[in-house]
């Protein structure tokens, strides 16, 4: 083969001085995750990092970095073994050049899930990111996933149940009650005379892990504890229940973010976690946000 010219290790540096960070982003790349219907190899994207500690070198290894990445992601599981794997293969291959290495990989993962009464199925993907550090004082990693759910306003519910009740009062004020009218008033447009508000919402969890969580029942945790996780496939009778899980599950962001932060300390995959909630209002031009974290000393702040 024929000798080519790499100005990288040859050239002279046109200035000096060491860099916290170079490498990668957006880096297209399969990805093999688990799954309950089986490992699964999925597009994703991921960011490649290593610092660059010698301050008279022209630069790093960039090619080095994507072919140790996609090498690994679409042979290994995402998971926590293989971020540090990662890790260790770009210090490994950048040695004397840097000391710390970062690594960010992101991808949807689909799910198929059961609608809430009829017995219809569909797909919903829930967006991932796993993130790992390694420096001289060891590696950490990081989970984040997001979960989208509905969230009804306690109080637009309280309202709501005033107005149905002076309306009510008004339609039988001079009438003696009978049940086959009220139950018939009831079914009627004029009965439910307002409705609360409710508004699609996200929880933003983010996790500092010390082994590999089973991240779909994680999912199904986080899910659990709102109790009003958004729907794939719909019937009528899944509305309906839909409609009834919203009104048993009335939360603002703060009751959402305490419930999801009460469900995850039953965990011990990880040892910190950040809990951020967001309603995206449909009363208000802003949004409603809460933030709840584990407390651990020099860990997540909010």
């Amino acid at each position: 083969m024929k000798s080519m010219p790499d100005i990288a290790s040859e050239a002279a540096p046109r200035s000096s001085g060491v860099l916290a960070k170079v490498g990668m982003t957006d880096i297209e790349i399969p990805v093999l995750v688990p799954s309950p219907q089986g490992m699964m190899l999925i597009p994703g994207k991921a960011d490649a990092f290593v610092s660059l500690d010698q301050a008279d070198a022209k630069g790093i290894h960039m090619s080095r970095l994507f072919l140790e990445l996609t090498s690994t992601l679409e042979s290994k599981p995402c998971d926590a073994d293989s971020l540090r794997h990662i890790l260790g293969l770009f210090l490994n291959s950048h040695q004397g050049l840097s000391k710390k290495a970062f690594v960010e990989v992101r991808y949807d993962l689909p799910l198929k899930r059961k609608a809430l009464k009829s017995n219809h199925q569909g797909w919903r993907t829930y967006p991932l990111k796993w993130k790992g550090e390694a420096s001289p004082e060891g590696v950490e990693l990081f989970l984040e996933v997001l979960v989208t759910y509905s969230s009804t306003c306690p109080c637009s519910a309280a309202l709501s149940r005033q107005l149905i009740q002076e309306n009510f009062a008004r339609s039988f004020s001079d009438a003696t009650l009978n049940f086959k009218d009220v139950h018939s008033w009831l079914g009627q447009e004029q009965g439910i005379s307002a409705t609360p508000h409710g508004q699609r919402s996200h929880a933003l969890v983010t996790m500092k892990v010390n082994s590999t969580p089973d991240v779909v029942e994680i999912l199904d945790q986080i899910e659990e504890a709102l109790g009003t996780p958004v729907q794939a496939a719909v019937k009528r009778e899944d509305e309906q229940e839909f409609a009834r899980l919203n009104a048993t599950h009335l939360m603002f962001a703060e009751d959402a973010a305490r419930k999801v932060a009460r469900a995850l300390r039953t965990r011990d995959e990880f040892t910190d976690f950040r809990v951020e909630v967001t309603h995206f209002e449909s009363l208000h031009a802003h949004n409603a946000s809460a933030i709840a974290v584990k407390g651990v000393l020099g860990g997540f702040l909010n």
